[in-house]
């Protein structure tokens, strides 16, 4: 893109008018001229030749110098404070060189809203990129791109236009140098660094840029931050280059925005691979990491989710082979069995065959399948986390953060922290004084931090406690209703049993405590991070995310380790059964359906899970969509073309430093879920996979539409989470294997098959799995208030779920033999499943390296030309000092550098 600034008079006259008719053409169109608006008036022209410029651009009214950042203010009664605030502020940016212009709120909508537009001319942009060492193209790149892979044309579907995927050419790139601007390829200064490379500096600017008078220092009043909290200024932001739906008139303009939302955020192209090189370029390497992540998670998701559809597959086909739960149906067998009660007093005798359906269901996800599916899920979370350090690799080296260490961030100092610190101590390695927390101030903070995140991970517990005193308290209650034949829902009763149904409403209730625990707490992790007072936005955002993790953990993920690991386990046996609260409570602990806790656990993990993403996904679409609603109610009288740039872009929502922090726990807290207890539904990489396809696209269309512009910013790596993903991805092997051991019914019936059953088949499972208990035995406070008629004088004895020696037996109600059978392979299988998962794990890690042999090769010859290069040009430039010291005829300085600029390009 090069821009022509040697035109005459008369062509700049041209060209106005022309542009000043075909807007008034358009009408409405998006693109005119607001008669109201700010006037360009042309060197030499009468005030009747004034003519008004397109106010939907993103330069100057002079056409020429770039918008590299806006600020909005509004005048109120403290006016005359925030206009001394602002008077100092402007000032001291125009002593750094920024250039400024204030659009008259006269001129804007609301007839309230002053705009300050700034442009970073050159010098200000080089000294910067000096400063922050940023890397500029000197030699276009030599090395070809992959070669095309066989079979390519069965991709070509999924691809994008080579413009739109490469939307500049390769170049080897070395750190900005301002002494050194020959060394680089600047053809066009007014382009040489992007427009998100420009608002990066210029933000860099404002957020260090003081507003007390000059003579005075007042180390608190710095920074954009600090004036918009204040109040000073209502908005900070860049500017979008175009508008999403259509191109920029304007030929200088890129219509990055256009062509992001085009192939990108169109929902019509979910199938297709995203833009990544243009969303980094737009957008900035931080947030490209971010959407390069997702995207290969959602692929990555796409084969687990086509196993785990397998495995369900297999659980449907083998449906009728399923011998447990033909004898828990038989009339003959589960018909005639009698079911100790599952709770004091309300709870009656009961037949097993009552739970027909729960165990046909519990077979779809507890089955021979899911023990091979564990293990492979186990596989693919690290073949997942390897395969992203490769793709992570490569896109540093692209992306040129090869050399981008988080030490550079360091450097970067939190304008809050330079604040607030007012102590100074010496710099041991750059030797000049710096700001510092005392160590009996940071203990006090970090100890408020503690204990604050320790009262609110209590206070998850407590909840959680809550909730299952609430399904001690209702499953009576659940239990005499739905058998009540006096009630008028028998049919419901054969579809939904008490578990089942104090399950679906303990975990609604449980959800809702969720979302209203974590609406609370982000504004507390927040505020006790700010008061920690980190000294880099790196060390921020880490803090920030481990606080929010570790509440997030304890809040989703309590309510399945409690289904998975503690209901029906710590239940005793008739006579001597466990309470929560003692037995003064009445508040027995949870039995296990005969079918087992899996269908439970699956229960509770699909309304969490499901609930969590469409809550998320209504958050992210509707409510942007009810608010443009809103706002186009209000301003369908305002003609478009009346509205400038900067308007247009005010209205949006600002992207916060955040944004993207709460967009990473997202997709972090889903991953969890569909590793810690995918053993219990393996459906769950298929609803993630769904989900994902439709985050990526809500996603990209909240950051075209809806969002102002971020700042860029740079990050190597997506920073923390790839840490705790591998923390989610060890304990995932450990959890599975406990849900497979004490969840699922999948030992206790191998153990059956192959030590006690007949023949070497199921049949007699569940008679054996259930225990006798006298019933002329049990506690009258154990004992139903009512009988059913049935019940009266059928039977001495009922059943319960346990491995115990009957009434009768020398050691009766004790553990008999089988159970420390099965206790000892459960064991056994946890130890065998871990070593194995845990040893593939290390392998696959082992055989494949994190950095691809090719980007090695690539990064070694970029090295190697770097300093090639940069010797032949320090050799050159001695040479053209040496050969000027000698010239006895005096040379134009023009000549000069003409010279020098000749023998310069020869040896590049």
């Amino acid at each position: 893109m090069r821009r022509i600034t040697g035109k005459t008079k008369d062509e700049t006259l041209i060209e106005l008018q022309n542009a000043t008719e075909s807007q008034t053409a358009d009408g409405n169109g998006g693109n005119g001229v607001d008669a109201h608006n700010v006037r360009a008036t042309l060197p030499g022209f009468t005030e009747t030749e004034k003519l008004q410029p397109n106010t939907d651009t993103v330069f100057f009214r002079d056409g020429v110098r770039r918008i590299d950042f806006v600020l909005s203010y509004v005048d109120d009664k403290d006016g005359e404070k925030k206009q001394e605030r602002r008077r100092e502020f402007e000032a001291n940016l125009e002593k750094i060189g920024l250039q400024l212009e204030t659009e008259d709120k006269a001129d804007s909508k609301d007839q309230k809203t002053y705009f300050l537009k700034i442009h970073a001319p050159w010098d200000v942009l080089a000294t910067y990129a000096d400063v922050l060492k940023i890397k500029v193209p000197f030699k276009l790149s030599d090395i070809p791109h992959s070669q095309d892979v066989p079979l390519e044309w069965l991709s070509h579907p999924f691809r994008l236009p080579e413009h739109i995927m490469r939307p500049q050419p390769d170049y080897f790139t070395y750190p900005f140098d301002k002494a050194k601007t020959d060394f680089f390829l600047i053809t066009d200064k007014d382009n040489f660094f992007p427009p998100s490379t420009r608002n990066r500096i210029v933000y860099y600017i404002l957020a260090r840029c003081p507003y007390y008078k000059e003579g005075r220092k007042e180390r608190e009043k710095t920074g954009i931050k600090r004036l918009l909290s204040n109040g000073t200024y209502t908005a900070a932001f860049p500017l979008h280059d175009c508008q999403y739906w259509k191109r920029a008139r304007n030929a200088e303009c890129e219509s990055e925005r256009y062509n992001l939302y085009k192939h990108w955020a169109s929902f019509l192209c979910f199938y297709k691979e995203q833009p990544l090189n243009l969303i980094r370029k737009y957008y900035g390497e931080k947030i490209g990491i971010y959407f390069a992540w997702l995207g290969f998670y959602t692929e990555m998701l796409f084969f687990a989710a086509v196993m785990g559809l397998i495995c369900f597959t297999y659980g449907v086909l083998t449906y009728d082979d399923n011998v447990s739960s033909k004898e828990i149906c038989d009339a003959d067998i589960g018909g005639n069995i009698v079911m100790c009660p599952l709770c004091d007093k309300k709870c009656p005798f009961w037949k097993l065959n009552s739970t027909c359906l729960s165990s046909w269901q519990s077979h779809l996800f507890d089955n021979e399948g899911t023990v091979f599916f564990a293990i492979f899920m186990g596989i693919w979370v690290t073949l997942f986390l390897e395969f992203w350090k490769r793709r992570q690799a490569r896109l540093e080296y692209e992306w040129d953060l090869v050399d981008f260490e988080e030490e550079q961030q360091q450097l970067q100092i939190r304008p809050e922290f330079e604040i607030r610190c007012t102590n100074r101590r010496l710099n041991k390695i750059t030797k000049e004084m710096e700001p510092y927390l005392p160590v009996t101030s940071k203990c006090a903070r970090f100890c408020l931090s503690a204990a604050t995140v320790i009262f609110w991970i209590s206070l998850i517990l407590a909840c959680i406690i809550g909730v299952i005193a609430y399904r001690l308290a209702v499953y009576a209650a659940f239990a005499s209703i739905i058998k009540d034949p006096l009630r008028n829902i028998q049919f419901v009763g054969r579809f939904i049993t008490p578990q089942l149904a104090t399950s679906v409403t303990a975990s609604c209730i449980n959800f809702v405590i969720i979302m209203i625990l974590n609406f609370f707490y982000e504004r507390v992790a927040i505020w006790i991070t700010d008061i920690e007072i980190p000294k880099t936005h790196l060390e921020y955002e880490n803090r920030l995310t481990m606080k929010m993790f570790l509440f997030q953990f304890v809040n989703y993920y309590s309510s399945c380790f409690y289904v998975a690991f503690f209901k029906g386990k710590f239940v005793g046996h008739p006579g001597k059964y466990s309470y929560m609260f003692g037995k003064d409570s009445g508040l027995r602990n949870e039995e296990c359906d005969p079918g087992g806790c899996l269908i439970e656990l699956t229960t509770q993990l699909v309304i969490v899970m499901s609930g969590k993403q469409l809550w998320g996904n209504i958050q992210e679409a509707l409510l942007p969509l009810m608010r443009n609603w809103w706002n186009s109610r209000k301003g369908r009288h305002r003609p478009e073309n009346h509205y400038s740039r900067w308007e247009q872009d005010h209205v949006l929502l600002n992207f916060t430093q955040l944004g993207l922090f709460y967009e990473y726990l997202e997709m972090v807290i889903q991953f969890g879920f569909i590793t810690l207890f995918v053993a219990s539904f393996p459906l769950a990489p298929l609803l993630a996979l769904f989900n994902n396809i439709l985050e990526i696209r809500v996603d990209a269309w909240k950051f075209t539409t809806q969002f102002r512009r971020p700042v860029a910013s740079k990050a190597r790596n997506i920073g923390a989470w790839l840490e705790i993903l591998n923390t989610v991805a060890i304990v995932s092997v450990v959890t599975n294997a406990f849900i497979m051991a004490f969840t699922s019914d999948m030992i206790p019936r191998l153990v059956f098959l192959h030590a006690y059953g007949e023949n070497g088949t199921m049949s007699g499972y569940i008679n054996n799995s259930l225990s006798l208990y006298d019933i002329s035995a049990i506690p009258e406070s154990n004992m139903p208030e009512e009988k059913d008629n049935w019940f009266i004088n059928s039977t001495e004895t009922c059943r319960y779920r346990d491995y115990r020696n009957p009434p009768g037996h020398p050691h009766q109600y004790e553990h008999k033999m089988q159970f420390w059978h099965i206790l000892a392979a459960k064991m056994a299988f946890i130890i065998i499943m871990e070593h194995v998962v845990f040893m593939v794990k290390f392998f696959v890690a082992w055989m494949i390296p994190d950095v691809p042999s090719d980007v090695k090769a690539r990064f070694k010859r970029e090295r190697y030309l770097i300093q090639e290069y940069l010797h032949n040009y320090e050799v050159e430039r001695v040479k053209l000092q040496l050969s000027a010291s000698f010239i006895t005829e005096p040379q134009s300085e023009m000549s000069l550098m003409t010279d020098k600029h000749e023998v310069l390009s020869e040896c590049l």
